[in-house]
């Protein structure tokens, strides 16, 4: 599979966001051995004229450890030159231990692809001795922690519980684990405390391993959430990361400016923080995020049975409806049910409505009683929030310390994957941004590729990836910038991007000529700097 190449005649973007420059790649293995000028050679090579050659990009934020189980080649990401995918957005398919064994089990039969590993490197080495496309790393989800010890539970973890937790996070980090990925808006990783969190984060700086977040809450009290993670950072020496920064609602709109200035301010002190996006104006998530936190005390299954008897469920109806910063309100911030777009879920019945329209359908005098309704009837329905606003992307876009995410699967645009509800994230964010963010002028190409190479690779520490230059890994992503763009829509999601015309993935092509080969290149990823032994003592 791999085998001496030449990436021939193209402009080279080498990740660092210096100036273009032409030259020729010469890749032998899985490395580039020179970048510039290679003579005439037997060697077989890869026509790059008239077309751009970056590193490959790094998907930051990747909801595609279960997609890539039933199709390894990641078509969605491959199409739009992604060779790395990165998980673990509070959730990590390792380690499983305790009581999250029976939840995974759970998770398994729902999804009918596998979720219990006893640790990160076992699902990853999996994952590579199957046969992947892209290479694959991973976070450490703070669900996991918590679940091994308090499984779904609304509790703090105990003394005993916290140090057991932090011996295991220890034990993943020293294996090569990125870091810990927490999920604060949804349960049961909304139950930690900030205290927990720093707790968690004082292992991470033993490791120089990051703490990166989707923040307790993104609309009213995003600024407070802001502060919370950056004071983790503060307390603990560790790095940290926002995931998918925004200000949802319309109200919250203006926050954005303070937001990017309180992370500004966090960076000239010394911390290291740093933040990603999906370039769209809707986000997604299950329908299930739109009732309160509290409810959701003993898991999905509890809250459904709960929202059975007509008190809970008014209760619950009060809670979604009364003002308060006290969570993140998704069914406000979308402005209501006409800002929520059902994506799908186990049924198809109303797909591709506004959760207004159902109701209008059903003749429901409320459209809370649809959302419950459904909440009920179907676990898995996703749902698109319209909550956020273009100049506010633009506006994170613009910071220069702002990667790019997918926040989403990585999908076959074919039959039976075509029946999966999706956002169209999951097959254009890297594509918009290189197309459309460039062509108007919000980012230099240069800067582009670097939002999406040399930038996350630093922060993760995944070293020899996202550049072009001797000694490196060979991820590369060839493309035409001029025709580069997303073709993914709400309503026909399914879209695989354009522009494409090869990738290179350890030295493999994957993509040849606007069509995928079929070859695996990927391997299982680790942080590349970390201590042979850590100094961290459990309390």
């Amino acid at each position: 599979m791999r085998s001496d190449l030449v990436v021939r005649g193209g402009l080279v973007a080498d990740g660092t966001g210096a100036p273009l420059r032409r030259a020729d790649v010469l890749v032998r293995g899985d490395r580039i051995v020179l970048v510039g000028e290679v003579p005439d050679t037997d060697v077989p090579e890869v026509d790059a004229a008239g077309a751009l050659v970056a590193p490959g990009f790094i998907n930051v934020l990747s909801q595609a450890y279960e997609s890539l189980q039933r199709d390894p080649r990641g078509l969605s990401d491959l199409y739009q030159g992604v060779t790395t995918e990165v998980f673990g957005e509070g959730y990590s398919l390792g380690p499983v231990e305790g009581r999250m064994r029976a939840i995974a089990k759970d998770y398994a039969e729902r999804t009918h692809v596998r979720h219990e590993w006893p640790r990160i490197n076992d699902f990853l080495n999996h994952m590579a001795d199957a046969g992947v496309g892209p290479n694959v790393a991973s976070f450490v989800g703070a669900d996991n922690l918590r679940m091994a010890f308090a499984g779904q539970q609304d509790r703090p973890l105990t003394p005993d519980e916290l140090a057991a937790a932090r011996r295991l996070l220890d034990e993943e980090l020293a294996d090569g684990a990125l870091g810990l990925g927490s999920a604060l808006i949804y349960a049961p990783g909304m139950y930690a405390s900030t205290e927990e969190l720093t707790a968690f984060a004082e292992v991470l700086a033993e490791h120089d391993a990051l703490y990166i977040s989707h923040i307790r809450n993104e609309s009213d009290s995003l600024l407070e959430s802001l502060d919370e993670l950056i004071g983790i950072a503060e307390r603990s020496g560790a790095r940290a990361e926002v995931y998918h920064l925004k200000a949802a609602g319309r109200d919250n709109w203006p926050l954005m400016a303070s937001a990017i200035q309180r992370i500004e301010e966090a960076r000239a002190g010394g911390l290291a923080v740093t933040a990603n996006v999906y370039p769209y104006e809707a986000g997604a998530t299950g329908l299930d995020a739109c009732v309160p936190p509290r409810f959701h005390d003993g898991g999905p299954d509890a809250l459904r049975g709960k929202l059975a008897h007509e008190d809970f469920r008014e209760t619950v109806k009060e809670a979604i409806r009364a003002p308060g910063a006290d969570w993140d309100n998704c069914y406000k911030s979308a402005g209501g049910a006409d800002g929520i777009l059902l994506l799908g879920g186990n049924t198809s019945e109303w797909n591709g409505m506004t959760l207004a329209q159902v109701a209008t359908r059903r003749g429901d005098a409320d459209p809370l009683d649809t959302l419950l309704d459904i909440v009920v009837a179907d676990s898995q329905m996703i749902i698109a929030l319209f909550e956020m606003t273009e100049e506010n992307v633009r506006l994170a876009l613009r910071s220069p310390w702002v990667s790019v995410c997918s926040d989403a699967e990585a999908w076959t645009a074919s039959p039976p994957y075509t029946d999966a509800p999706t956002h169209p994230r999951a097959y254009g964010s890297f594509a918009r941004v290189l197309g459309p963010y460039v062509r108007d002028g919000v980012l230099r190409i240069e800067d582009a590729v670097r939002r999406m190479t040399s930038l996350p690779a630093r922060t993760l520490r995944l070293t020899d990836r996202g550049v072009i230059r001797e000694g490196a890994f060979a991820d590369l992503a060839i493309f035409e910038p001029d025709r580069v763009r997303d073709l993914a829509t709400y309503s026909h999601p399914h879209q695989y991007a354009d522009g494409m015309r090869h990738v290179i993935i350890n030295g493999v092509v994957a993509f040849r000529g606007g069509k995928p080969t079929d070859e695996l290149g990927g391997r299982a990823l680790r942080r590349g700097t970390r201590p042979t032994t850590s100094g961290f003592r459990a309390r």
